[in-house]
């Protein structure tokens, strides 16, 4: 039986590139390959020439090859432009942008994390697709190139082989999802546990969610008690107990929620516990029963949080573990309006 070639995966990096934005797809290949005992994958790092690359943290990276020698890799399967501070200059550069629209018209895919995007939007790469990018730049790319349908809640985004993703660790979720289109969701899924991160991430997952939204909104008082909410949410946390927690009367801790975060103290626990139910149900190798489910996070029974899955996620708990599970499919994207990240 033969064994299928290695594919050559080229990851373009510059000075002032985001550490993690090269590393963190990088670790999830080259994971690949020791776990599965042999070179599924090709790895070099492209910069303007062989040798140093300054990360905007300091930290140096050893890149092998030019980006005007690419071809002398052979052909590419995969491109990903990191992003970061330095990429300001790096779009100025003619010779940079043509070399990628030289590359597009052969690798099979081509991709960015974070603010790598724009490289590629300057070169003319996503018009007429879709794309995404770190949260705090979305408003950005869209207005700057209207021909690209701008994604701006999503964690990677796949158009047409155009892959783009947003900050820092969703380069790390890319690359998950580029693996298990390429060697399937069993090998995935050990890399994923062997850099002891989240099985599967879909790119259509907002990259923050509403209650951490939330929390981030809440000011004195109501934050510490946030905190506490969060460190234990399946707790048997009630009005009066919450109230008495942070000094005030349970009529005054609900006019601080109504205020604050334009919700009521129990469904803000409720979207709470519902959340940390989704993530158990698309972290379980089986799907779970969704009666011990309800019971674990205080949702009543199964039906009821059938009934609160169709309400906030406007998909019933099967449905959406068939698609976001460990052995769904890539989720396509979807948008609603960010808020806080870590730039990458």
């Amino acid at each position: 039986m033969s064994v299928a070639m290695p594919h050559t995966v080229v990851i373009l990096a510059y000075p002032g590139c985001q550490l993690l934005d090269v590393s963190g797809p990088w670790q999830v290949f080259a994971s690949a390959n020791d776990l599965s005992g042999r070179e599924l994958y090709r790895l070099h790092l492209a910069a303007d020439a062989p040798g140093s690359v300054a990360t905007n943290g300091g930290l140096p990276l050893l890149a092998d090859t030019a980006w005007s020698d690419l071809a002398s890799l052979g052909p590419l399967d995969t491109l990903l432009v990191a992003g970061g501070r330095g990429i300001v200059t790096q779009r100025q550069r003619p010779a940079l942008l043509a070399a990628l629209r030289d590359q597009a018209r052969q690798v099979r895919r081509l991709g960015s994390i974070c603010t790598g995007a724009f490289l590629l939007a300057d070169a003319g790469l996503l018009d007429g697709h879709q794309a995404t990018t770190h949260w705090r730049h979305c408003t950005e790319l869209a207005s700057e190139y209207p021909k690209i349908r701008v994604v701006p809640d999503a964690l990677y985004v796949e158009s047409a082989g155009r892959f783009t993703s947003a900050g820092v660790t969703a380069g790390i979720d890319l690359a998950l999802s580029l693996l298990e289109a390429d060697h399937g969701s069993t090998l995935a899924g050990q890399v994923a546990r062997e850099l002891v991160l989240f099985l599967r991430r879909p790119g259509g997952q907002s990259q923050f969610s509403e209650v951490l939204r939330s929390q981030n909104r809440a000011q004195g008082a109501l934050r510490k008690l946030l905190d506490r909410l969060h460190a234990d949410p399946g707790a048997p946390h009630r009005l009066e107990g919450m109230a008495e927690s942070i000094g005030v009367t349970p009529r005054h801790l609900s006019r601080l929620f109504r205020q604050q975060l334009a919700t009521t103290p129990g469904a803000y626990l409720t979207r709470l516990r519902l959340e940390q139910a989704r993530l158990a149900l698309v972290a379980s190798e089986r799907s779970p029963p969704l009666e011990p489910l309800a019971r674990q996070w205080r949702l009543g029974g199964a039906e009821q949080l059938r009934r609160l899955f169709q309400r906030h996620y406007g998909i019933s708990p099967s449905l959406y573990y068939q698609r976001f599970g460990p052995k769904g499919p890539v989720a396509t994207a979807t948008a609603t309006t960010p808020r806080l990240s870590n730039d990458g």
